[in-house]
């Protein structure tokens, strides 16, 4: 690790500043899978600073997202998308969490096969349940599917072990920073699969988890 300096005190105060918003991607999150009323069941986690989705892996449409044909046991799939550097690192640093809130860094998609119901193997997060029609559902996996990097390829290998014992990062599309983070990306996922859901503001986990809480199953 370099060596530097010692930051000043205001420096020490923005890096606890962005800290506590790059922090909202740092970190961790069956009812059986099935269709309600001919909806499809997702699931928005939340840990309070972190936001992913869940489905059912016999509900992905074949030929999307390939690469959950590494969690072979897995009854759910999670998804969640952050900086490539800070959101896999055990161990961060100020610098780093200035970095990843201050400059467009590259992404990575962290992957976690559930063998059992969400509320189960995240037992401390909040987790709300929605319903989505099959054609919003596939749009919903059809987004998550354009997140991964596959540079032409048909899946993608795991660029790192994963903060689960049955997870994995994966190359992403975009880029991370301070105003685009894992919970506008959940936001923007939603969106996608229908939801009026704002994106725009929505950097931390409880400012997305509002407008989630109202959507309820239907």
């Amino acid at each position: 690790m370099a060596k530097f300096s010692k930051p000043s005190p205001a420096v020490v105060c923005l890096a606890v500043v962005l800290a506590l918003l790059v922090n909202a991607c740092a970190g961790p999150v069956p009812a059986s899978p099935g269709k309600a009323g001919g909806k499809i069941t997702i699931f928005v986690t939340s840990n309070g600073w972190h936001t992913g989705l869940v489905m059912a892996k016999t509900d992905i449409p074949p030929g999307l997202l390939p690469e959950v044909a590494d969690f072979a046991e897995a009854v759910y799939v999670e998804f969640a998308w952050g900086d490539a550097k800070f959101y896999p690192a055990k161990v961060t640093t100020a610098l780093m969490t200035m970095r990843a809130a201050l400059l467009p860094t590259p992404a990575v998609m962290h992957v976690v096969g559930l063998w059992t119901a969400p509320e189960r193997y995240f037992p401390e997060a909040e987790i709300v349940t929605l319903s989505v029609g099959r054609a919003d559902f596939r749009n919903l996996v059809e987004f998550i599917h354009g997140g991964f990097e596959r540079s032409g390829a048909q899946r993608v290998a795991a660029s790192a072990p994963g903060l689960y014992p049955s997870s994995g990062f994966y190359p992403a599309t975009g880029r991370f920073h301070l105003f685009n983070t894992c919970n506008t990306w959940t936001a923007r996922a939603l969106r996608a699969a229908g939801f009026k859901i704002k994106a725009t503001g929505t950097t931390q986990a409880e400012a997305l988890m509002q407008q989630v809480r109202g959507l309820g199953p239907f």
